[in-house]
C-alpha cells in the first residue's frame, strides 16, 4: 500500500548542505549544521534511519565493540538517558538506538526516505552541487556531504546459473525486514566472514540441514557476550567522559586493556597464560594481548599458532577442525567475534565445503555445484560482504570540475586527502572516507571526529565568506603516499582482504583504510585546521589565513596515550604532517 514517503513530490530547493545517507553518520551531521544554524536535507535509501543497522538483520547481527563505547558521546544527556542492555548490543537495539536519536532530536522532518542519490554534479561557476534522486527530486546546495558508509554497498556475485535457481537467495546485508524462518529446509551459506560466523550457529538451529562453503578460513574470537552489569554502568556514567578521553587516545579509538610487551620477550608458558586470560575475555580487545601481534611476523605467529589450537580442541572432526584452520596471519583480515561458532561443526546437520580452489562453480534449478558435486538446498544465504569503502560511491555518478568523474579518478585507487576530500570536487565531503582510519577504529566515535570537523569547516568559511574548498594536488598526493607508506608498516596489509579490496573482482589492490591510528590521525587533522586549513584552498574567502574559531573540535584536542600507540601510529608520527 503506498505510504506518504512512497507518495511524495519530487522536491525542487536550496539548502546550504545535502547529506547522502541517513546512518550514525548522516544522523549526526545533520543535527550538528542545525545547531550552527545551516539548512540541510538528507536522502536515505531504506525507510528509516540506522545506516546498515537498518539493512543487515540477519540472524545473530550484533557490535563488536562494547555498547557503552559502540555510541554518541556528543550529549550527555543522551549518554545517560539511553540504557544498554547487553555488552554487545544486538542489531535490534542498534537499530531502536538510532531510532530513539531520530526522535530526540527530531531529526526525520529534514530526510526523506525510500530516496536514493542518483547524481551529484558540480557548477564551478555557482559554487554549488546539484543532487538528484530516483524520486525526480533536483536540488541544490553549498555542500554535498556524502555520509554513505563504509559497509553499506552489497557484494553480490553473479555466480553462474544464479537465474536457473528456484529457491530463495538472500543477502546478509540486505535482509528481509519480517526475518527468514528456516526451520525443516535445506540451507546453504556461502562464505564465512563476520556475517556468515554470527549467523551461521543461529542458521544451524533452524535448519534441517546446513552446507557452509568456505572459501578462505577466518579467524574469530568468542565474544563471551552478558547482560551488563548494572554496577558497571553506573560506573561508566558517572564518568563517561573518562571513558571517552581514554578511548580517543588509543590507537583503535576505543579503550580496552593492552599489554605493550612485545610476545617474544615472554617465554613459551607466559604467553600461553597471556593468551588464555585475554582468550577469557574474548572480543576484538584479544589483539591486545601484546603489543607486537600485528607487526612482528614471528609474534604473530604465536598468536596464530594459540588460535588454531583453540579451534582443533572445539572441533571435534579433525578434518574439519583443518579446514577451519586459517593459513594467513592472524588479525590480517578484520578479526571476527562469534558465539558459538566452531561448536556448530561438531553437529551432524552441518557440513562444512571448502571451495578454496574451486568457489562456487555454478548454480543449478534445486542447489549448488561446487568441487564437482551438487548439493540441493532449498534455501541460499549469500554472506559475501560488502564492497568496502568505495562501493557506495560507486553506485552515484559524482562529477566535479571540468566533467571529472570521481569513479574515473578512483579507477587505480581511492585518492582523498585526510579521508575528506579530494581534488577536483569543491565542497565535497566525506564521513570515515577512504584515507582516514574508519573501519580500524570505533565507528561512531571516527564519525563524530569527521562531523565535528566538518561542521567546523563549513562554518568558518561562513565565518571568513569562503565559496568553496578543495585540497590541492601535491597535498592530497603527499597524503595517499603517506597512507600507503604506513600501511606497509603492519601486517594487515600482507594479505587479500577486503582493507585491500580483494573480494571485488577487478579491483585495485589499494589498502584503503588509514592504519596510523586514531588519535595520530585525529592530531594531524587538529594540526591542519589549527593552521588555517592547511593543504586546503579556501576560494573567495576575504581573510584565508584567519586561524578558524575552534567550535566542536575542541574536544578532540585530546594527549595521545604514547604508552599503547601502535609501531604504525608511531611510525605516521615520524612522517612529516602533510
Amino acid at each position: 500500500m503506498p505510504t506518504a514517503a512512497t507518495t511524495r513530490a519530487p522536491e525542487t530547493a536550496t539548502f546550504d548542505a545535502v547529506i547522502v545517507g541517513a546512518g550514525f553518520a548522516g544522523m549526526y551531521m545533520l543535527h550538528t549544521l542545525r545547531q550552527l544554524g545551516f539548512t540541510a536535507r538528507v536522502y536515505e535509501g531504506g525507510g528509516g534511519v540506522g545506516g546498515t543497522w537498518y539493512w543487515n538483520r540477519f540472524p545473530g547481527a550484533r557490535c563488536d565493540i562494547e555498547s557503552l563505547q559502540y555510541s554518541y558521546s556528543f550529549s550527555d544527556e543522551l549518554q545517560q538517558e539511553w540504557e544498554w542492555t547487553e555488552k554487545y548490543a544486538p542489531q535490534t537495539e542498534i537499530l531502536e538506538y538510532a531510532n530513539h536519536v531520530a526522535d530526540r532530536f527530531d531529526l526525520r522532518r529534514d530526510i526523506r526516505f525510500d530516496t536514493r542519490v542518483t547524481k551529484a554534479g558540480y557548477d564551478d561557476g555557482a559554487k554549488r552541487w546539484t543532487v538528484e534522486t530516483n524520486r525526480g527530486d533536483r536540488v541544490t546546495a553549498q555542500f554535498c556531504i556524502m555520509a554513505l558508509g563504509c559497509l553499506s554497498a552489497a557484494n553480490k556475485p553473479d555466480f553462474p546459473g544464479l537465474a536457473d535457481y528456484t529457491g530463495p537467495v538472500y543477502h546478509t546485508g540486505e535482509w528481509p525486514h519480517d526475518g527468514v524462518d528456516f526451520t525443516g529446509l535445506r540451507v546453504g551459506v556461502i562464505g564465512t566472514g563476520s556475517s556468515a560466523i554470527q549467523s551461521i550457529p543461529l542458521i544451524a538451529k533452524q535448519a534441517k540441514s546446513l552446507t557452509v562453503f568456505q572459501r578462505t578460513a577466518a579467524y574469530t574470537v568468542p565474544a563471551w557476550n552478558e547482560k551488563l552489569d548494572p554496577d558497571y554502568v553506573r560506573n561508566v556514567k558517572a564518568d563517561y567522559p573518562a571513558l571517552r578521553a581514554k578511548a580517543r587516545a588509543r590507537p583503535t579509538g576505543f579503550y580496552f586493556k593492552f599489554n605493550t610487551k612485545p610476545a617474544l620477550e615472554d617465554s613459551a608458558e607466559g604467553r600461553e597464560r597471556q593468551y588464555e586470560e585475554f582468550w577469557s575475555r574474548g572480543g576484538l580487545p584479544f589483539l591486545g594481548a601484546y603489543g607486537d601481534l600485528l607487526f612482528e611476523k614471528d609474534a604473530n605467529d604465536t598468536v596464530a599458532d594459540f588460535a588454531r589450537a583453540k579451534i582443533r580442541g572445539i572441533v571435534k572432526d579433525p578434518k574439519v577442525a583443518e579446514k577451519l584452520c586459517p593459513d594467513n596471519v592472524f588479525g590480517c583480515k578484520r578479526l571476527c567475534v562469534d558465539t558459538g561458532y566452531y561448536e556448530t561443526y561438531n553437529q551432524p546437520h552441518v557440513t562444512l565445503v571448502d571451495i578454496a580452489k574451486t568457489g562456487i562453480e555454478r548454480f543449478t534449478e534445486t542447489g549448488v555445484v561446487a568441487n564437482g558435486s551438487e548439493y540441493e538446498l532449498d534455501a541460499v544465504v549469500c554472506a559475501t560482504g560488502f564492497a568496502a569503502m568505495t562501493g557506495s560511491f560507486d553506485r552515484i555518478a559524482i562529477t566535479g570540475r571540468d566533467g571529472l568523474t570521481l569513479k574515473k579518478k578512483w579507477e587505480a585507487g581511492p585518492r582523498t586527502y585526510l579521508g575528506l576530500a579530494s581534488v577536483g570536487f569543491p565542497n565535497l565531503f566525506m564521513l570515515t572516507g577512504p584515507g582516514s582510519p574508519s573501519v580500524l577504529a570505533s565507528l561512531v566515535q571516527a564519525i563524530e571526529q569527521h562531523v565535528d570537523w566538518v561542521a567546523d569547516c563549513i562554518a568558518h568559511m561562513r565565518d571568513v565568506g569562503a565559496a568553496s574548498i578543495e585540497p590541492t594536488l601535491a597535498d592530497e598526493d603527499a597524503w595517499v603516499e603517506h597512507v600507503n607508506e604506513v600501511a606497509q608498516v603492519s601486517l594487515r596489509s600482507t594479505c587479500s582482504s577486503w582493507y585491500v579490496g580483494a573480494n571485488i573482482p577487478g579491483r585495485p589492490r589499494v589498502f584503503m583504510p588509514y592504519i596510523g591510528g586514531f588519535p595520530i590521525y585525529v592530531n594531524k587533522c587538529n594540526e591542519i585546521m589549527d593552521a588555517g586549513y592547511e593543504g586546503f584552498v579556501l576560494d573567495g574567502a576575504a581573510e584565508t589565513n584567519t586561524p578558524p574559531r575552534i567550535r566542536l573540535t575542541e574536544r578532540w584536542h585530546v594527549p595521545l596515550d604514547m604508552d599503547v600507540i601502535s609501531p604504525a601510529a608511531l611510525a605516521a608520527k615520524r612522517v612529516p604532517v602533510v
